[in-house]
């Protein structure tokens, strides 16, 4: 592990002090609340997503060497290496009689800057013409740009005859004032964009929902057409785009269309690069609204032309500047004036606020933090350059993540910036699980700071990010072949192994997924957030809570309707882990027709069919590693079964994945099958006083549905 690497000078350096008889003071831990999300949410990888393909088996077949499959690849190398339109929109095509001419569309989002257009479009061209092998017309949609060719002319026609809806916001809508709002944006909206030119019909712009608004809420609207359509059919394209939202998108606060005409977003989070700064944000939080108040002023605004965004980013960054400036002068006096003496911030932590019941109390009274590392601030200050924005790993509504050097070592720092009694669980778990766990396929707490305001923690730095930043990537998972796949898949289960049975407790980890799997400098996972895991005593089988917290896909079905919890739920959240890994892409649900289908839908009914390498990812070398791709599949259904008492315990699933000569089981069908896609509904309570926001930092929205009088539901949307 990393803390083996570190000289001993690094342990008996004065500059740092060991923990003894003393621990932290729950009071104290009210600075050291909201843990920062490890993944960082970059707009650019969430809108790396291929959504949806389609190959078309209407309009004939083309074999291989022909002049169609010639013209094919020329027409689409002409669209993704063309450097003199920049307004992206491309429409050409290739070859001299029928039927051999290829006509050609690449389309991208208006806020796109061209090189990013032409990156999506060339990677979506290698993949379209491997999925779509032989068919002389297919169309794919990335969330920032679309392809497509066919052997007839498409161009100045409107089609919406393949268009998919996808809601990208979990959060349902509770008042009129939201709904007449979102309706008056698209209009304008729509207005504005058929009213643009041949170059462009687009439009973008952001309004505040008006004050019967409790939440306080931002719309950012966009839509647009392709540009070689007439006005009325731009409109009339929109209309059409519009009036299924309501279906395919009930009563949601965001919502994707992709058409291959036209297409249509909004959501209450920002996400045009015309609005959003360079560096991702944070997610505002509760004690930051002035600052929400005076963004939201400004960008309020068409951002329409380059200098009009630079003048709108430059805004932003003052009023932020100045805000937050004096956030922190009024919160310095108020911290000051009322700060209790150093000694109380080293009483003993209080496990018994932490855990809901006996056995877990039991269990986390085993756990100190006295072996822990604690740091020198004026040192921490050092190893980030004064936490220099150079230094950011990545930032959201709990804080920031900043890369550091201690004694020569990379570190990465987490910086605490709220306070919640949801937080004072998950940090207490960070210091007392953390600090204890030792395995290689564990992320390592190394310490933590405590001076005044501020409170770190100190992890092993690593630096390839986390699974769901490669995998889901097109153009990086490349580099995951199936050997280094199938060793990563193995390796989780080895981590996951060590936490059920071979710790000291057993640790259910409750919210296992890609983003919370960090990749070393040799693709080694390591697991990492425990800010939601739970302790079992010696004869502990399951838990309850009233509170559900998680990432929808990959949370259990009993943890979901029950509030039940046990190890076999962090081994349902690993069988959709495998199947991801296998396939490469999210357990999302996609539209297929009528029908709403997620992977483990796709995998299961590939199962039943004999068919089941048809979902493994098509970058993967083709006829090698059969069996073990198969093995895969077949572990993740048993590990996905509805039935709690069916699945594999950890070690039987290493043995499986290790092993040829073990017999597998048949796998019965997992949960949530052919369900339609809405946002998840949970009622803990009978009383309901509706939604409310927190931030979230992975590829989705983090929400609590239902904030009642005896528990709260908050589900990560992936």
């Amino acid at each position: 592990s990393y803390i083996s690497l570190l000289p001993p000078s690094f342990f008996h350096n004065n500059q740092f002090h060991r923990r003894k008889s003393t621990m932290l003071s729950s009071r104290c831990l009210l600075f050291l609340l909201v843990p920062l999300f490890f993944t960082v949410n970059s707009e650019a990888d969430d809108q790396l997503i291929f959504r949806y393909h389609k190959c078309n088996n209407d309009l004939g077949n083309y074999t291989g060497g022909s002049a169609y499959q010639n013209n094919l690849a020329s027409v689409l190398k002409d669209i993704y290496s063309n450097r003199e339109i920049d307004y992206g929109f491309y429409n050409f095509s290739k070859g001299e009689e029928e039927p051999d001419i290829v006509y050609a569309i690449g389309f991208c989002r208006g806020d796109i800057h061209p090189n990013d257009c032409r990156d999506c479009l060339k990677t979506s061209a290698v993949l379209l013409t491997d999925r779509c092998r032989i068919q002389k017309e297919a169309i794919g949609y990335y969330d920032i740009c679309t392809l497509r060719y066919s052997n007839t002319s498409i161009f100045g026609v409107m089609d919406t005859n393949t268009g998919q809806y996808y809601n990208i916001e979990s959060k349902t809508v509770v008042d009129d004032a939201f709904n007449q709002t979102l309706n008056g944006l698209l209009d304008e909206l729509k207005s504005a964009a058929a009213e643009g030119d041949s170059r462009k019909k687009f439009d973008e712009k952001n309004v505040k929902v008006n004050e019967s608004n409790s939440n306080n809420e931002t719309i950012y609207g966009m839509v647009q057409c392709t540009p070689d359509l007439t006005k009325s059919n731009c409109t009339k394209c929109l209309n059409l785009a519009y009036g299924d939202l309501s279906r395919w998108c009930p009563e949601m606060k965001g919502c994707l269309y992709l058409g291959p005409s036209c297409s249509v977003r909004y959501d209450i989070v920002p996400f045009s690069q015309s609005i959003v700064t360079d560096s991702p944000a944070p997610q505002p939080s509760p004690q930051t609204s002035s600052i929400n108040s005076a963004t939201n002023t400004i960008t309020s605004t068409t951002t329409t032309t380059k200098g009009k965004r630079r003048k709108t980013r430059t805004a932003v960054a003052i009023v932020l500047a100045i805000v937050v400036a004096g956030i922190v002068v009024v919160g310095g006096c108020i911290y000051f004036g009322r700060r209790k003496p150093r000694a109380e911030y080293m009483a003993e932590i209080e496990v018994q606020e932490t855990y809901e019941d006996e056995d877990e109390v039991k269990a986390g009274n085993d756990l100190k933090v006295g072996d822990l590392l604690q740091f020198d601030f004026e040192t921490i200050k050092l190893a980030t350059s004064n936490f220099s924005d150079a230094n950011a790993l990545g930032q959201g509504g709990f804080g920031t993540v900043y890369k550091g050097t201690l004694d020569g070592h990379d570190v990465a720092i987490k910086r605490l910036a709220n306070t919640s009694k949801q937080g004072e669980t998950e940090f207490k778990n960070e210091v007392l699980l953390t600090g204890k766990l030792q395995h290689r396929n564990l992320v390592k707490l190394l310490g933590f700071c405590l001076h005044r305001g501020e409170r770190l923690l100190i992890y092993e730095f690593v630096p390839n990010k986390s699974l769901d930043y490669i995998i889901f990537d097109p153009i990086k998972r490349a580099n995951l072949n199936w050997e280094r796949r199938f060793k990563i898949i193995k390796d989780i289960a080895r981590g996951l192994l060590y936490l059920h049975e071979d710790s000291r407790l057993q640790i259910v980890h409750r919210d296992l997924k890609t983003s919370n799997i960090l990749l070393d400098d040799e693709m080694n996972p390591k697991i990492t957030d425990f800010g939601i895991a739970r302790l079992f005593a010696a004869k502990q089988t399951h838990g309850m809570t009233s509170t559900i917290i998680g990432t929808y896909g990959y949370m259990a079905p009993e943890y979901i309707k029950h509030g039940e919890f046990s190890i076999k739920s962090d081994v349902f959240s690993f069988g959709v882990i495998i199947l991801e890994i296998v396939c490469g892409r999210r357990n999302t649900k996609i539209r297929d027709g009528e029908n709403i289908k997620d992977l483990l839908d796709n995998a299961w009914e590939n199962w039943k069919t004999g068919t089941s390498l048809d979902i493994v990812d098509p970058m993967l070398e083709q006829g090698f590693n059969k069996n073990e791709k198969m093995r895969c599949i077949h572990v993740g259904l048993l590990c996905v079964q509805e039935e709690v008492d069916v699945r594999p315990s950890m070690s039987s699933v290493l043995l499986m994945l290790s092993s040829t000569s073990f017999p597998l089981p048949e796998p019965s069908e997992p949960p949530f099958l052919m369900q339609p896609k809405k946002a998840l509904s949970i009622s803990l309570s009978d009383q309901y006083s509706g939604p409310t926001m927190s931030s979230d930092s992975g590829s989705g929205s983090q929400f609590t549905q239902g904030s009642t009088t005896k528990s709260s539901v908050t589900v990560t949307d992936q």
